[in-house]
């Protein structure tokens, strides 16, 4: 005991003392800089932590717009909405993004479903902000998702409405497609109205008309657990849904088009000569815009670009051809407007016409004979056109047929229309650093050389023929309306010029188209009805200068093209049709039957329409029904 106590006293209090002065110096810190540090968080930062925490458990999500439902003149949906389901997943409520996505691939490889894609995206993501894991699952794919729900944290369905070609093809390159906005689209877009993710219109109508079709997000205030799964909606604004736009064109129309080009390259294009409103437009071959729906997959946007077929050009406004024998109507016009020929002025056809150390030659090889203006243009005599256009000259050709509207943009409410070309002296001299020859002005006196046409172009040109002189900007739009019907804006008929025609003039012309069509040796004959009210001109563009045996030896994209352009009835033209098929050979017997089925279909549908009216308007409780019924859904609602 007393040792203990000498051990005690001999301690030195000191050192004791110094050693718990700094302990609780250093616990006196610790605590002080802990309660400054909660005092930080609680007071100054307090709000800010606050509001973060309420992010955490309260969602914003944007509620996609339904897009304007797209209709043709008669009522029928060409355009409409479905519902499509995406998988999305936010990082921020997983620990480890890449095992519930790998846990997720398990689920669907269980099931027999491939899922690999979105999964690299993960690495690129913020931490609340959803990603897409798979775009435009089937059902199937949902079943699974949805199955497996309480085992994969932060993953959600997302339904938004995607786009719905009813005609596929048909219609693609009217109406085009919708895709998610680019880049560079959304740095050119200057009034800030689209943002990331929105998807707008691409091609076609779509884009013409994308700011009335486009609609308005909503969105809702959603509560959500530690998983981020749903627990509560807070609040919710709805989207207001796109306009409607109701189009000229007539799907019953387009549908026979189409049908009648099976197996053909090219276009057909139809119109109303009374006000330009179009009809028919359509381009072979075509593609399925409702690939573009979800994102196309690479190969096959690697296959529609190398089509040598050119599938994705719109060849009703951007193909660009010879315009053949239909650009004879052109010369005609300007020789007979200027005084330089009247109907009785003859030139004989022996099958050629020799200028300098060179023969052109007629189609016809016996050659026509002594023709005049009539029966040169029934049976489309060469010789008599060349002898026409070298006393017009190449550039009073080209006043007149830039008085048709050729070799500029007819103004169609589609993007990405070509220009055409009208050669002249100036042009010639400017664009090769050469003078123009004679011998050239022969050859754009049967539409071929340096002229080039689009379809659209070609058919308008005639129109203003049929209709007496007025040239129209062709017209694709009818209006814009809201869901309820209430119109946003009117398309009405627009008049671009009038020809620098006399009545006399135009009337002669007519006579000449309605002949090719109804006399003896007229190269229209297909377009021959009991009724007899056709007119219009063949066509055969040259591609390339060799014999036509010559041209069948070495292949198809050596022969002519072939074209046709006709309207009906001739005294009160109510519907006209130009039809160009690629290396179709002569418009006569490859163009002009498309036409002829165009035309019969449109007055087949017209009888069969007033039958159903008149039916409606008998009196009786069927008719009034009827009539009832047809008011009421004139315009459809939202496409399933």
């Amino acid at each position: 005991m007393s040792q203990s106590n000498n051990r005690l006293s001999r301690y030195d209090s000191s050192r004791f003392r110094r050693k718990f002065n700094v302990l609780l110096w250093i616990i006196s810190v610790s605590l002080s800089v802990l309660v400054v540090r909660m005092w930080y968080l609680q007071v100054i930062k307090g709000d800010e932590l606050r509001q973060r925490s309420e992010n955490n458990r309260i969602r914003i999500n944007e509620i996609k717009p339904l897009r304007g439902t797209i209709i043709d003149t008669k009522g029928t949906i060409l355009a409409g909405n479905q519902p499509c389901y995406d998988v999305s997943i936010v990082p921020g409520n997983v620990k480890n993004v890449k095992a519930v996505v790998k846990m997720l691939e398990d689920f669907y490889r269980q099931e027999g479903i491939d899922f690999s894609r979105g999964a690299d995206a993960v690495d690129r993501a913020r931490s609340f902000v959803p990603i897409k894991l798979a775009k435009n699952i089937s059902r199937r794919e949902l079943a699974v998702v949805e199955t497996h729900s309480v085992e994969l944290p932060g993953v959600s369905v997302e339904v938004i409405p995607v786009r719905r070609y009813l005609m596929g093809e048909m219609t693609a390159h009217v109406l085009g497609y919708v895709s998610e906005i680019s880049p560079d689209e959304l740095k050119s877009d200057a009034s800030r109205t689209y943002k990331p993710g929105d998807r707008v219109g691409k091609y076609g109508i779509e884009k013409f008309l994308d700011r009335f079709l486009k609609g308005i997000s909503g969105g809702e205030h959603v509560e959500v657990n530690v998983s981020g799964r749903r627990v509560r909606v807070l609040g919710k604004v709805d989207p207001v849904p796109g306009h409607n736009a109701i189009l000229t064109l007539d799907a019953d129309l387009q549908k026979t088009a189409w049908e009648a080009m099976e197996g053909k390259v090219g276009s057909v294009v139809a119109m109303d000569p009374r006000d330009g409103s179009v009809r028919v437009l359509l381009s072979r071959p075509s593609f399925d815009p409702n690939l573009f729906n979800q994102g196309i997959p690479i190969a096959d946007w690697e296959s529609l670009c190398n089509d040598p077929l050119r599938p994705m050009e719109n060849k009703a406004i951007a193909g660009q051809y010879p315009p053949g024998s239909t650009y004879k109507m052109i010369i005609a016009a300007a020789a007979l407007q200027e005084g330089l020929i009247t109907p009785d002025t003859a030139f004989n056809c022996t099958g050629s016409y020799q200028f300098g150390n060179r023969t052109y030659r007629c189609w016809q090889k016996k050659g026509h004979g002594r023709v005049s203006l009539h029966r040169a243009i029934v049976q489309s005599c060469d010789v008599y056109f060349y002898n026409v256009g070298r006393i017009v000259g190449v550039d009073k050709i080209a006043e007149y047929a830039r008085a048709f509207g050729l070799g500029e943009p007819t103004g169609i409410d589609l993007p990405g229309e070509k220009y055409g070309l009208v050669p002249t002296r100036e042009w010639k001299l400017k664009r090769f650093r050469e003078p123009w020859q004679l011998g050239e002005t022969l050859s754009i006196s049967i539409g071929q050389g340096f002229n080039l046409v689009t379809p659209i172009q070609l058919l308008n040109a005639y129109c203003a023929l049929a209709n007496g002189g007025t040239l129209y900007k062709p017209r694709l739009v009818e209006r814009i309306e809201t869901i309820d019907r209430q119109i946003i804006k009117e398309f009405k008929p627009e008049v671009k010029a009038h020809l620098p025609l006399s009545k006399e003039t135009i009337e002669l012309l007519k006579y000449g188209l309605w002949g090719v069509c109804n006399e003896g040796g007229g190269t229209g004959g297909a377009l021959r009805r009991k009724e007899a009210d056709v007119a219009g001109k063949t066509g055969t563009a040259q591609v390339v200068a060799m014999k036509d045996d010559r041209k069948s030896a070495t292949g198809w994209q050596f022969r002519d093209h072939a074209l046709f352009v006709a309207f009906a009835p001739v005294d009160n033209p109510e519907i006209a049709v130009a039809v160009i098929v690629e290396h179709g050979g002569h418009g006569g017997s490859a163009a002009a039957p498309v036409a002829r089925k165009v035309i019969d279909a449109y007055f087949r549908n017209k009888a069969a329409n007033g039958v159903r009216q008149q039916a409606a308007a008998q009196p009786g409780n069927a008719g009034a029904d009827q009539k009832k019924a047809t008011e009421s859904n004139e315009v459809p609602e939202e496409g399933d």
